[in-house]
């Protein structure tokens, strides 16, 4: 039996970068003999066992074959006599590919480190095509690591559109798409994993909503990049430097789906896209398992980033009702979050990078303005029963109003 580092770990060595997380491959041994030593199995597609002691993940060496579309279109094969080579093969792009052995030698039969000396993400073979996943991996790793300056290679990007119009994507499940997508936002660069899928012709597939907002024009007054899908990227660009949540990243990302479905004859004006985005929004989290708090927000953002932008020229009921509606008073580490997306949203407009957005600063003080009336306080004077709503938010008006007056 042999033992192998392999796959991320041994990227991230010859990267330079922090190692996360260890997994390792198995030569030569049987599924018996690791539960023996005491290895606990996991997994049902193919044997994968846990360390007893550090619980990290051990593979059986396997080779694949492709019988079926799709992502569980394989069948494999974990006899001791698969080699390592055999294993790296299988797999996605070539700076994956490697392995290192127990004396700290580097296995790299398919050049991974070259690779990574030429920052170019590259599969290892044809094989790349049998597995849709592969294409949203390869996004997602070219994000990860576009700062370190990787791109796709051309002729992997050209066998990822292959891919897209031989009509493999087709077969990617819902749960493996915002798996990939989520890990992608989580990321240093999302705004690239949608372009790399935008490239190879992906995005269309698994994302309609987003794709179909390429080319649909903005009023240059307002948004001087004009195309609605350009934007869009320079949002999310904007929420991954003012925010590392994953719902305020997909919030930015999902804001302006409505402008898709704005009639022809109505464009470059975009009047009323902010409930169709949040349809849309509403839609997509039915296809795909996107988490509650994430749909959330996006929803929220969508509905009212038009009145966070005009903050400053709102009438006190106006600012109360946006409270209201975000939640605020119950929940301000999310409202918090909704600002910050609109903020991306101001932002991710060419020439507007670096321009202040005070609207929060004046939300963030109209809130804290309106808490400090409180019912028990209405109470107190009397109210009582349907009273109590009425007079708190008509105090809650008052005191937005004279905050208003203390910043004019």
């Amino acid at each position: 039996m042999e033992v192998y580092l392999v796959g991320g770990a041994v990227r991230d060595e010859q990267l330079g970068l922090p190692v996360k997380e260890r997994d390792w491959c198995v030569v030569g041994s049987t599924p018996e003999e690791l539960r023996a030593a005491q290895y606990r199995q996991v997994g049902k597609d193919f044997p994968v066992f846990l360390h007893p002691e550090t619980g990290e993940e051990y593979a059986l060496a396997r080779s694949e074959r492709k019988t079926a579309p799709g992502y569980h279109g394989f069948s494999f094969c974990t006899s001791p006599d698969v080699t390592i080579e055999e294993d790296l093969g299988r797999r996605d792009l070539t700076v994956n590919a490697m392995a290192r052995d127990s004396n700290g030698t580097l296995i790299d039969p398919f050049n991974g480190l070259a690779d990574i000396q030429a920052r170019v993400l590259r599969h290892v073979s044809v094989a790349f095509q049998e597995d849709p996943v592969r294409i949203l991996r390869t996004a997602k790793f070219a994000a990860r690591f576009a700062a370190l300056g990787f791109t796709v290679a051309a002729d992997t990007m050209q066998l990822m559109s292959q891919m897209v119009t031989g009509g493999e994507v087709n077969a990617l499940i819902p749960d493996r798409v915002w798996k990939e997508t989520e890990a992608a936002l989580a990321g240093p660069d999302p705004r690239v994993f949608f372009e790399v899928l935008r490239d190879c012709g992906a995005l269309a597939i698994v994302y309609p909503e987003i794709n179909a907002l390429f080319g649909v024009p903005q009023p240059p007054k307002w948004h001087p990049e004009i195309d609605c899908g350009l934007h869009t990227l320079m949002v999310i660009e904007q929420a991954a430097k003012l925010s590392d949540s994953v719902d305020v990243r997909f919030a930015a990302l999902a804001h302006d789906l409505g402008k898709a479905t704005t009639s022809r004859h109505l464009l470059p004006s975009h009047h009323g896209h902010e409930q169709r985005s949040v349809k849309i929004i509403r839609a997509m989290a039915k296809r795909l398992p996107i988490p509650v708090a994430c749909r959330e927000l996006a929803v929220v953002v969508a509905d009212l980033h038009g009145h966070c932008h005009r903050a400053l020229e709102l009438r006190p009921a106006t600012v109360l009702k946006v409270l209201e509606r975000t939640d605020a008073f119950r929940r301000p580490e999310r409202f918090e979050k909704f600002l910050l997306a609109c903020e991306a949203d101001a932002r991710g407009r060419t020439g507007f990078e670096d321009k202040p957005y005070p609207q929060a600063d004046y939300f963030k003080g109209a809130l804290i303005a309106a808490n400090t009336v409180t019912a028990r306080e209405v109470m107190a004077e009397g109210a009582d029963g349907p009273e109590i709503s009425t007079a708190l938010r008509a105090r809650r008006v008052d005191a937005i109003a004279d905050y208003r007056e203390s910043v004019a």
